[in-house]
């Protein structure tokens, strides 16, 4: 008895269905998981920008730990600056007298003006380094100057590679500036609510690099009163 088989075109086409049937099977299985084995829960697209934006990169922690180092000389605690308003009156006789009112007095058999006395405006005081700023000062200033010294023909191209070298990242060297033969820049070292900046000029022999008083916050500008 001869066996009953099916054409040989029929069978194709069913293996080939067959395959089809498997193929979807398995793409459906693929896409409930993420590839990560972790049950099919997709990640956070944003997340590991927060934790960029929060992290310091390499860069900056060194430049942190950098400057950590250089204020180690100087006191751990920030005194608030002196003013105006923190020191202690002087004798009697160098504050004028008021009444009441807080208007003049007058001493016994002066005439009194025509006019009445108004009271000027008051000044603020000048913005001021701590103690502790103008302590890192000093060594941030003794180790550029020693740096740029030995820099010949400083252009800024130059002088930024020496800071860079000393630890001071390209995002705190501002102002950049080719002067004749010499090059002049800034330096934002604020730290830990502080406002020290450096202002300096490349010159060989002749460089210099002074204290200045930075914003309390916000953008660094070059235009900061310096010499203080």
């Amino acid at each position: 008895m001869t066996p009953i088989t099916a054409p040989t075109g029929a069978f194709a086409r069913h293996r080939l269905a067959l395959a089809a049937v498997a193929l979807g099977a398995l793409a459906l299985t693929g896409c409930g998981s993420d590839g990560s084995g972790g049950g099919g829960t997709q990640s956070e697209p944003g997340r590991s920008a927060e934790v960029s934006a929060t992290t310091p990169t390499g860069e900056q922690a060194a430049f942190e730990a950098m400057l950590d180092k250089v204020a180690q000389p100087c006191s751990t605690t920030d005194e608030a600056p002196s003013g105006p308003g923190d020191q202690a009156p002087s004798g009697p006789g160098d504050e004028s007298p008021t009444g009441p009112a807080g208007e003049q007095s007058l001493a016994p058999g002066e005439t009194p003006p025509d006019e009445p006395i108004e009271p000027g405006a008051p000044s603020e005081p000048a913005p001021q380094l701590s103690d502790r700023d103008r302590c890192a000062s000093v060594q941030h200033e003794q180790r550029i100057i020693e740096a740029l010294q030995s820099v010949p023909d400083p252009t800024p191209a130059k002088v930024r590679k020496s800071l860079n070298g000393l630890g001071y990242i390209d995002e705190r060297i501002h102002g950049l500036k080719q002067d004749g033969r010499t090059t002049r820049f800034h330096l934002d070292l604020r730290e830990k609510g502080g406002r020290l900046c450096e202002a300096g000029v490349a010159a060989g022999q002749q460089t210099d690099v002074t204290p200045c008083v930075a914003p309390a916050a916000g953008a660094f500008t070059v235009n900061t009163p310096e010499g203080v």
